[in-house]
């Protein structure tokens, strides 16, 4: 299985970072990953890595692979030594063994001159042994009776054409499914899926649900986890689903009105998930899930509006032939004030999704707080609760609060928890339903589903706690009966993002002139339909153009924004800190243009790093935040319609400057350095396929690591000028 080496490689995704060397880049190492997920003693396991020399001078470099007791190299070597000119890279790869089960870090290491520049550790995970022996397909499951119903979350992000949502993983590769980087939509995933809960004592998925717009037929996105998966998978009886209507994006997602919600949403869900034989149904009525209830207020015009369409909603299932319909409440927190408006707008439940546990808690206290919360909710007494338990949390990008529970403190907490829901009164659904967070969030690390670190130990925890009589079992993964793997529709994506990384590292320079601290040069200048821009100051930082096409610029060519960009990759190159210049110039027909972006490397998950220059209620606008969101410096006056205008922000490690035409237009106080981060940059919008993007036409946009001077940017300004009009 090499899908785990193509997507590390693969740059739309974004590299996954390596230590560089002195002054923040070097030699590095890409990629370092194994070929496999789970594997078991006496197969082997192959492993791969990529060390690149991303400075400007050649190295001469010793790579070291060591293993520890238990785990043996039987191919490759153990320490070589290569030459490496500038942006050539070596590959290398090796294959690992055990005899018996085991676990343990493999260590890689580069070193120039006997100092060590760059290393990575990875997990690699041999289980029991046991002989492969082909099978038509999947056993069927044996379901295992449980003391309480057990739900699931389901995340279902993880389909062939958006092979970035995984680029989480990519950085920790500790976190790699069993099935490896699947294709959600692929029936026999489903199964997999349906044979590991079902025989662990988990009995329902709540799939996250998606709308893509509101006011009319209902559209959605992620929903091939329900349509082309679970309900054509050969297990779908054995599994029953719910959903949670995730309506959290003001506009999209939620309704436009009652009329929306009463002959549009519920009929559909009536239609394709209530009436399904393997819709949860509880005392005869489905449950529904919403993620952002309080979001109703706005959007049906009152706290009595949302609680009378509740009624309509029961009625109308009612009338499908339902006993009704349970309405549960997604809500974190302890603030009565909330659990109130919950009660007042008629939901019959309280859950949490997750439980967010502050500053890095050891496992005893991640255990302690979710139990504090789950008492302090019932004690509260203001609305019933179904229980839900977390095993971690780290965000996409590590943001806030990074932590997990090992299997046995998880195990622990579920026998607290399953302690607690028992006590609770039997002729609801608090003392009879609990819900696991999550089966399979691997981007924001919480998941129980088999995976790298821990195989099925999560999954077995569950089972010994919920299904305690259940007896022995073994626990099968695709590789035992000659199954899998499960990412064939993404491999030629990943395959050519590898191919496309060849042309990114160019070194090519538009200008002979020296130009210090100069990071990155983007002109656009290529053929039309090139699918790179590259950095024609010469370091290699080219840029994927992404759903985007170019047109006359005032050099050259420009890049056409109305909805793609041009995406750099991670590199640690981008991170300033001390000093930090954005320049470009922009033309635009569209007044008003308000949150859109033509230059951003502050993306969810770092929000109090990075940099990025766009325009907010229609003037420029300069970012270096401190904390989340800080410090916009806004230009007074709107951005000139119809003509190319220049903007450049500049930041000196204390002070922010806005220039408009090479004037200084704004100005203000940001002490300390650029917050860092192993974010991507992104040309022309604030992320890939998001609605925040400039209108209009982007050129000639550059990078600096320092503070180009007042004079230095009404330079770079009365250089192209005369062709602004």
């Amino acid at each position: 299985m090499v899908l785990l080496v193509a997507v590390c490689a693969a740059i739309a995704i974004c590299a996954a970072p390596g230590q560089a060397g002195e002054g923040g880049y070097g030699v590095r190492i890409r990629t370092f990953a194994g070929d496999k997920p789970l594997t078991r003693a006496g197969r082997p396991q192959p492993l791969r890595a990529a060390i690149e020399n991303d400075g400007a001078e050649t190295a001469t470099v010793t790579i070291r692979l060591a293993v520890p007791a238990g785990l043996r190299i039987e191919s490759g070597q153990p320490s070589v030594t290569r030459r490496l000119a500038p942006g050539e890279e070596a590959r290398l790869s090796w294959v690992l063994g055990a005899k018996s089960e085991t676990a343990g870090d493999v260590r890689l290491t580069v070193a120039m001159g006997g100092k060590e520049v760059a290393a990575r550790a990875l997990l690699v995970r041999f289980l029991a042994p046991r002989p492969i022996r082909k099978l038509a397909y999947l056993p069927e499951p044996s379901p295992v009776q449980t003391v309480l119903l057990i739900g699931a979350h389901h995340c279902p992000l993880w389909e062939a054409d958006r092979p970035e949502m995984w680029a989480q993983i990519v950085r920790y590769p500790e976190r790699t499914p069993a099935l490896g980087f699947y294709n959600q939509e692929n029936p026999e995933v489903a199964d997999w899926e349906t044979k590991w809960a079902t025989e662990h004592g988990i009995s329902f998925f709540i799939y996250c649900w998606y709308r893509t717009s509101q006011g009319g037929a209902v559209r959605t996105q992620f929903a091939t986890a329900i349509h082309d998966a679970l309900f054509k998978s050969r297990f779908q009886g054995k599994m029953r689903f719910t959903i949670m209507w995730e309506n959290q994006a003001r506009g999209t997602s939620g309704v436009a009105d009652e009329r929306d919600l009463m002959e549009n949403l519920l009929p559909y869900w009536i239609e394709n998930y209530f009436r399904h034989p393997s819709y949860l149904k509880v005392d005869g009525r489905p449950l529904l899930f919403i993620y952002r209830p309080e979001f109703l207020v706005d959007d049906l015009g009152g706290e009595d509006k949302v609680r009378a369409a509740f009624d309509k909603m029961r009625a109308a299932c009612k009338a499908a032939g339902f006993a009704g319909l349970t309405l549960l409440g997604e809500y974190r927190g302890l603030d009565p004030r909330h659990f109130s408006l919950m009660k007042r707008l008629g939901l019959d439940y309280t859950f949490a999704y997750c439980w967010h546990v502050a500053d890095n808690p050891t496992p005893q206290r991640a255990i302690e707080t979710q139990l504090r919360y789950i008492r302090e909710t019932e004690n509260i007494g203001i609305l019933p609760q179904v229980v839900t338990v977390s095993q971690g949390w780290s965000g996409w990008h590590n943001e806030g609060s990074v932590w997990h529970l090992p299997p046995a403190d998880y195990e622990r907490l579920l026998r607290e928890a399953k302690t607690f829901v028992q006590g609770l009164p039997q002729d609801g659904l608090s003392g009879r339903l609990l819900l696991l967070d999550n089966w399979n969030e691997w981007g924001e690390g919480h998941y129980i589903a088999p995976f790298r670190q821990y195989g099925f130990g999560y999954l077995d925890a569950v089972r010994r706690v919920f299904a305690p009589n259940a007896g022995p079992h073994e626990d099968l993964i695709p590789e035992d009966i000659g199954m899998g793997p499960y990412d064939r529709a993404i491999r030629g994506l990943l395959e050519r993002d590898d191919r496309l990384r060849a042309q990114l590292t160019r070194r090519v320079r538009k200008s002979a002139e020296p130009m210090q601290g100069l990071v990155g040069w983007w002109s656009f200048d290529e053929p039309a339909g090139s699918e790179v821009a590259l950095d024609v100051a010469g370091n290699r930082l080219g840029a994927e153009v992404r759903d985007a096409r170019r047109a006359p610029g005032i050099d050259g060519r420009a890049l056409v924004c109305d909805g793609g960009c041009a995406v750099v990759p991670s590199n640690p190159r981008l991170s300033v800190r001390d000093g930090l210049t954005i320049e470009c110039w922009v033309r635009t027909d569209t007044a008003g243009q308000d949150n859109r972006w033509l230059v951003n490397r502050v993306l969810s998950g770092g929000v109090n790093t990075g940099y990025r220059l766009g325009l907010l209620g229609g003037k420029p606008c300069f970012e270096v935040p401190l904390t989340d969101w800080s410090h916009h410096l806004t230009a007074e006056e709107p951005l000139p319609l119809g003509r190319w205008v220049h903007l450049a922000g500049t930041f000196d490690g204390r002070t922010m400057r806005l220039y408009v035409d090479g004037e200084e237009r704004a100005a203000m106080e940001r002490p300390g350095p650029a917050g860092a981060n192993d974010f991507h940059l992104v040309l022309g919008s604030y992320e890939v396929k998001h609605r925040s993007h400039f209108v209009g036409l982007l050129d000639e946009v550059r990078i600096w690591n320092r503070a180009l001077s007042s004079a230095e940017v009404r330079a770079t300004f009365e250089r192209l000028s005369s062709r602004a009009r």
